[in-house]
């Protein structure tokens, strides 16, 4: 071996015994340290995804939801089966069977959803008409019609802009 020129793999080893092993070795840690890296930039990536996916958009724990008055009619001839979406803080589907007409039914609706009225007549049929009112105001009505006729009548809610706004005593916004 030249001793005038020094060679960088047996910088350490002049013997050059151990140079491809020191290589090897020096690669192989490179690579698991370029891939632990990799490893936990896309576990970070994950958790902010998740925290982003994961936040509640309403309002804070304890703060009332905005919602509005909502009103849903049945009016006509036959016995139906009624379904509808009363969303206070809960979201809940009630379903009354057999229900004899007129039939009317006050909730509270949050903002940003879609309360909705779905009636089915029975097997003798009939003739029966929903409707739904948000805030007093008349938004959709629908009929059905015949042996297990079906109606929908649903009126969406625009989601609450602000809600530092003022609300009344039992959240309804204005």
């Amino acid at each position: 071996m030249n001793t005038d020129t020094l060679n960088t793999e047996t910088a350490e080893d002049p013997s050059g015994t151990q140079p491809a092993e020191l290589r090897s070795r020096s690669v192989g840690t490179g690579r698991r340290a370029l891939i632990g890296a990799a490893a936990a930039l896309l576990l970070a990536g994950g958790v902010v995804t998740y925290g982003i996916l994961a936040s509640p958009d309403g309002p804070e724990p304890g703060q009332p939801v905005p919602t509005a008055a909502v009103s849903y009619e049945v009016r006509g001839s036959g016995t139906v089966q009624i379904e509808f979406i009363a969303q206070g803080k809960q979201p809940k589907s009630l379903t009354l069977s057999g229900s004899d007409l007129p039939w009317r039914k006050d909730v509270k609706v949050a903002l940003g959803s879609e309360p909705t009225v779905r009636i089915v007549l029975d097997g003798k049929g009939g003739d029966a008409q929903c409707a739904v009112s948000v805030r007093g105001k008349h938004v959709q009505r629908s009929t059905a019609v015949g042996p297990y006729g079906r109606a929908t009548c649903s009126a969406p809610l625009a989601a609450a802009q602000d809600t530092s706004g003022p609300t009344s005593e039992n959240g309804e916004t204005p």
